[in-house]
């Protein structure tokens, strides 16, 4: 005899509520990707856990420009109304939901570029994540390279800076070093005794 039909209804029991979760949320990650490969659909799946924790899945890299063709063709098929039928709020929902959507996808991308929640990433997908963390790492090389040639160009400029200044210091100290010793020199040439020979600067 074949399986009865199981009652669908919520799992009581908290421990099998969540193998069950990560069982059916894995087979529905897998039919996704099946019918993405078998019928070249594209197409974006969003499952929320109670924790509440975000998993994905999306044939297209950056799953947001399949969240974007698919607000496109939602708010196309909506009925058009007339200036003065539309409801105000109507733009400010559409509006929010469009931002919350994009927020979400930003929110697992800095949970993706961090490490994690990256089990549920097909291989496409990791390899779209690395090329994207190999560019960013290039990128800040390239502006830490720049930052520090920079810094070294100031402290050689001040370490010159401070240079010239040391040699006009010294410059003024040996003048003014001379300056004293030719006035004590006159000094001592002017309390000598008349009788006495002055000294000569030979």
């Amino acid at each position: 005899m074949g399986r009865g039909r199981v009652e669908l209804k919520r799992i009581e029991n908290k421990i099998n509520r969540q193998v069950t979760f990560s069982k059916r949320r894995s087979g529905l990650i897998k039919k996704a990707r099946e019918i993405s490969v078998l019928c070249d659909a594209e197409l974006a799946l969003i499952v929320f856990s109670t924790k509440p924790k975000l998993f994905h899945y999306s044939t297209d890299p950056c799953m947001e420009r399949i969240l974007e063709r698919y607000e496109r063709y939602s708010y196309a098929e909506r009925p058009q109304l007339g200036k003065n039928d539309q409801a105000p709020h109507e733009n400010w929902v559409l509006e929010h939901a469009k931002l919350k959507a994009r927020m979400e996808v930003l929110e697992r991308n800095q949970r993706n570029f961090m490490g994690e929640e990256l089990d549920i990433l097909s291989l496409r997908e990791l390899q779209s994540l690395e090329h994207q963390l190999v560019s960013a790492l290039k990128h800040i090389r390239t502006q830490k390279n720049q930052i520090m040639y920079e810094s070294i160009s100031e402290l050689q400029k001040k370490d010159k800076a401070l240079q010239e200044r040391n040699n006009l210091l010294a410059k003024k100290i040996k003048g003014k070093e001379k300056a004293e010793a030719q006035q004590e020199n006159n000094v001592d040439v002017a309390i000598l005794p008349p009788w006495m020979p002055r000294p000569t600067n030979e």
